[in-house]
């Protein structure tokens, strides 16, 4: 589909359970974007304890709770943008199933869950998530319509996910590490991009204005560099993997240069929107993920043991 249709959103029927379309907006499928990076700080942990692994699972659910408050504050403020989209239109915000006033009392009856989960927990530090929430008011705001800072501000919400798991079990945090989120994210917001300026147009996006599918093109293979070359750095000089961190990185290179080629390869030939979706449904991306973790865990646990 290549153009965008301007007619009157076509909802779903009438029937649909309002409760079903409020989980549509929280997005289930984008929490694993919490679940698989907030966790990882406790790779930094040579020991973890139960207490540890206790208070990661808090912060995951607590950005979770966050992100889920960001989707409904994001499609409120979307929803006429969204009715030019052929697909967006069909959004329950969108498409008028679910009124602005239900929308913002759901947002804040998940903002006030946030709270007491912080309060309740204090172990948990708030910091992360109110800048993670701060920056996404900016970006509604202002800054999702400023090219090339919006995709930048996307990447940052993943740069302060793993900044919460740091904190939370209080190990020093993995610059390289961060480096590889943040250039990875760039990487798949830059991708989504290139299919919105086929599919969409900047009536939807007013940043797609400050994007061709050239310059995205170039984007996307500076940020996939960058992100080989950080991940392989934190693997050698920053995981804690002792006497198999070398080792590690080389067996790592062919696994990373895959996975990263295949990505590029489904988002150019294919064109490819939802980087969450690719990322868990091509066989070949979560294959490669698999075997590296496999490796991983592996040099991990002779690390430790040895």
């Amino acid at each position: 589909m290549t153009t965008l249709e301007t007619t009157a959103p076509t909802a779903l029927p009438a029937s649909t359970p309002v409760l079903l379309d409020l989980v549509r907006v929280a997005r289930p499928v984008h929490w694993a974007k919490n679940v698989l990076v907030v966790p990882a700080a406790l790779l930094a942990v040579p020991s973890a304890t139960a207490a540890a692994a206790g208070n990661i699972l808090v912060a995951t659910a607590a950005f979770t709770l966050a992100s889920v408050a960001v989707y409904f504050g994001n499609d409120l403020a979307d929803r006429a943008r969204d009715r030019l989209h052929p697909v967006k239109r069909l959004r329950p915000i969108a498409s008028g199933r679910i009124s602005g006033t239900l929308a913002v009392t759901a947002a804040a009856g998940v903002l006030a869950l946030l709270a007491l989960l912080l309060v309740a927990v204090p172990a948990v530090p708030p910091g992360p998530i109110l800048a993670y929430l701060v920056l996404n008011i900016l970006y509604s705001r202002l800054l999702k319509h400023v090219p090339l800072v919006d995709a930048g501000c996307v990447a940052a919400g993943f740069v302060l996910r793993v900044l919460e798991g740091y904190l939370t079990v209080g190990a020093r945090t993995a610059t390289w590490l961060l480096v590889a989120v943040f250039s990875l994210c760039l990487l798949l917001v830059l991708g989504k991009r290139r299919q919105e300026l086929s599919v969409g147009g900047a009536e939807h996006r007013p940043a797609l204005r400050g994007y061709t599918v050239e310059l995205t093109d170039h984007l996307i293979q500076l940020t996939a560099v960058l992100t080989a070359v950080a991940f392989l750095m934190h693997l050698r000089g920053e995981a804690q993997l002792g006497a198999f961190a070398e080792p590690a990185t080389l067996a790592s290179v062919p696994l990373v240069l895959f996975a990263l080629a295949r990505y590029i390869q489904v988002v150019l030939l294919h064109g490819a929107g939802d980087p969450v979706r690719v990322l868990l449904r091509d066989r070949a991306i979560v294959g490669t993920a698999a075997v590296w973790g496999l490796l991983f865990t592996t040099a991990l646990v002779l690390s430790h043991n040895g």
